[in-house]
């Protein structure tokens, strides 16, 4: 069966032509003028692959997971080693502008066959509803062995329903405990609606990390010296790590589209070895967008995390209103993620809203009403101490070390390690007491 292909570009035409003589695996079923045109022959089904003689620098890593979306890979020729490099970054297929027209249809051939390969396997880290119509990742090339070792980083998403149950608290907070115990880590707000870590950890930052290395991603561009230099470092008296921070106005969040950001994500694996992401609340999939397979989707960036996520912390407030919220919210993400096994945090627990042995009183009701999954950790409320750390720009480990809603958050990510100093603390302090 012949491959139709569409192509573009008037420069290589000698290439075009000799495709056409061929008669063989492939067949030129259009010629576009430009890149628009070539647009609409892919969305409409006319070609299993594209040909970019011209114009390959308008190609970005969201056009082509769109028309990856669609069945169609992208092959582009350029002699450019730095274009090359850039192309196959994002997923493109780079042939020399000089090439036999029977080597091109040759890759053309590979690349499909690899396409229609990777589309019948089930990938267990998209579920599509982040960008319905698309994958999760980029159509994997026949390349060379890259320059850059594969990342080894996790990445800890951080989730909660509506309601402020304290997402970005627990996400800040975690990052600074697991960079106290030695850890390398990125903090990302993924939060299209409200970001606001930046303004936690008193960040003067007008710039939008995540938006910034998102551009630079769909481009192509995105390094480990790139997000190096993108992200914003933050010390403490323990350890220091890097943020991303989140749109700086609700409004940008088209700025965050899925593709871009799961280059993002794989980059900071590379960089870190812990990725936290704060991540917003709402799991709808923008439905009435589905005909513009084209448009963004506002809650993509929450969508992608959870489904490149190694742990999900899903937390929510230990009340009366946060419970039942939360345990409706389990349940939209176990149909919008089906892969994720979140770890349940109850944030908020007090006596003044659970009542008395609040921790017993929220197991005995989660185990009768609640979806099955047990209950993680309880988090304390504290509103002295998260006061004092949002009033200060801090983190809860300098502002307030030795409270209990400290000390549950580091048992939360780090605990054999930090339940041994607790310990090694508490009888330092019992031994002095007994030889006074």
């Amino acid at each position: 069966m012949s491959i139709p292909v569409v192509t573009v570009g008037a420069t290589h035409e000698a290439v075009v032509d000799g495709l056409e003589r061929l008669h063989g695996p492939v067949t030129v079923v259009r010629r576009c003028a430009e890149l628009t045109e070539l647009l609409a022959a892919c969305q409409s089904g006319l070609a299993l692959a594209a040909v970019v003689g011209d114009g390959s620098e308008e190609l970005t890593t969201t056009l082509v997971d769109r028309l990856g979306a669609v069945g169609v890979c992208v092959v582009a020729l350029t002699d450019n080693p730095d274009e090359t490099k850039r192309l196959r970054s994002i997923g493109v297929v780079a042939a020399a502008a000089d090439i036999k027209p029977v080597v091109l249809a040759a890759e053309i051939s590979q690349a499909v066959e690899r396409a229609s390969r990777y589309g019948q396997a089930e990938s267990p880290r998209s579920t599509g509803f982040a960008d319905p119509g698309g994958g999760s990742a980029l159509l994997p090339q026949a390349t060379e062995v890259p320059e850059e070792p594969d990342g080894s980083g996790r990445i800890f998403a951080v989730w909660g329903p509506a309601g402020a149950p304290g997402r970005t608290l627990l996400a800040v907070n975690m990052a600074a405990e697991l960079a106290a115990d030695g850890q390398s880590v990125i903090l990302v707000d993924a939060d299209s609606y409200g970001a606001s870590v930046s303004a936690m950890l008193g960040l003067l930052d007008e710039s939008a990390g995540l938006a910034q290395a998102c551009r630079l991603a769909d481009q192509g561009l995105l390094d480990l010296e790139a997000l190096t230099t993108t992200a914003s470092e933050v010390y403490t008296k323990a350890g220091s790590f890097r943020v991303l921070t989140g749109t700086t106005r609700a409004d940008r969040w088209t700025e965050l589209r899925a593709a871009a950001l799961t280059l993002v994500l794989e980059r900071a694996r590379q960089l870190a070895d812990i990725v936290v992401v704060d991540a917003g609340f709402c799991l709808e999939a923008d439905e009435e967008l589905s005909f513009d397979t084209l448009a963004p989707r506002r809650n993509a960036s929450t969508l992608r995390s959870l489904e490149l996520a190694d742990v999900v912390f899903a937390v929510g407030s230990a009340d009366a209103i946060g419970v039942p919220r939360l345990v409706r919210g389990l349940a939209e993400l176990e149909v919008a993620v089906p892969q994720a096994s979140p770890r349940v945090v109850l944030n908020k627990v007090k006596r003044s809203a659970v009542g008395y042995a609040p921790e017993q009183q929220l197991d005995d009701a989660w185990n009768r009403y609640g979806p099955g999954i047990s209950i993680e950790a309880y988090i304390p409320s504290d509103p002295e101490a998260c006061d004092a750390a949002l009033l200060s720009g801090s983190v809860l480990l300098e502002t307030a070390p030795e409270s209990d809603i400290r000390h549950a958050i580091a048992g939360l990510v780090c605990a054999a390690v930090h339940q041994k100093r607790r310990s090694f603390g508490r009888s330092t302090r019992a031994l002095r007491r007994l030889k006074r």
